[in-house]
């Protein structure tokens, strides 16, 4: 694994990686997911007036191949460099914003988590809610900082099409700003690119420019180090990757 991306990750809360995902893979993750958006399926997702998908939800189950293309390579490697042996992927999310559909977020934190009851009493989870039938809990900061986030790029993201801005140094804990606003990075990449970054990092996108006649289709994919949660609670999902060989000493 490059040290300097496992340097950004922990000083400024993200990093780029180049070329992590082949061609072929980013393909069959894009006609996966067109696939199981055409279908009747559990899987929920919001359309645009065109029949665009741009958001979509409940993923592991209708795209096997989320649950295995970070097994090998790249991914893997980070993976473990970053979250140690015993991670699991806890969610998977779709965003895109398409020519007809474009949209923007304000700056903001990942905090939410998917558990299979939110209903119970405790310190470290709070405000529980329902995201397309699935319980949701906002963690505490001890859960969040053994998390990190991978985001596929499916498509190339430039400024045309409503890249995501990030704030160095601002993962440390639910409250800090890191180095400002003033001193955010934008996040122009390559399709097959991943994007690793922490849940709690500032972060925020545009819409895309006017007349644009691209998309911007990201996987998104939530890990944690470990299966245990505090309080008695669980995952909603939890694939783990402790079968999988080292890849540190390949």
């Amino acid at each position: 694994m490059n040290p300097a991306e496992l340097t950004a990750i922990r000083d400024s809360g993200f990093a780029l990686i180049k070329n992590a995902v082949d061609e072929a893979t980013v393909e069959r993750l894009t006609a996966d997911c067109e696939q199981a958006f055409a279908e009747d399926t559990v899987v929920q997702r919001a359309r645009s007036s065109r029949g665009h998908v741009y958001a979509a939800r409940n993923l592991l189950d209708v795209v096997p191949e989320v649950k295995t293309f970070w097994r090998t390579g790249k991914s893997l490697q980070l993976l473990q460099s970053v979250l140690g042996n015993q991670f699991g992927l806890v969610r998977v999310l779709f965003f895109d914003k398409p020519p007809d559909r474009t949209w923007a977020l304000p700056w903001h934190k990942d905090t939410a988590i998917a558990v299979k009851d939110n209903s119970r009493p405790s310190s470290n989870f709070s405000r529980p809610t329902l995201k397309s039938g699935v319980p949701h809990v906002v963690a505490c900061d001890d859960v969040l900082q053994q998390m990190l986030t991978l985001r596929v790029h499916l498509d190339d993201v430039t400024d045309e099409n409503g890249p995501l801005r990030v704030i160095p140094g601002s993962h440390l804990s639910s409250r800090s700003e890191g180095l400002g606003a003033d001193a955010a990075v934008t996040i122009h990449a390559t399709a097959g690119d991943l994007l690793a970054m922490r849940p709690l990092i500032c972060h925020a996108s545009g819409s895309s420019q006017a007349g644009t006649t691209r998309h911007r289709r990201i996987l998104h994919l939530e890990f944690a180090a470990g299966c245990e949660l505090a309080d008695g609670y669980e995952w909603h999902d939890f694939v783990p990757a402790n079968a999988i060989p080292d890849a540190t000493q390949s």
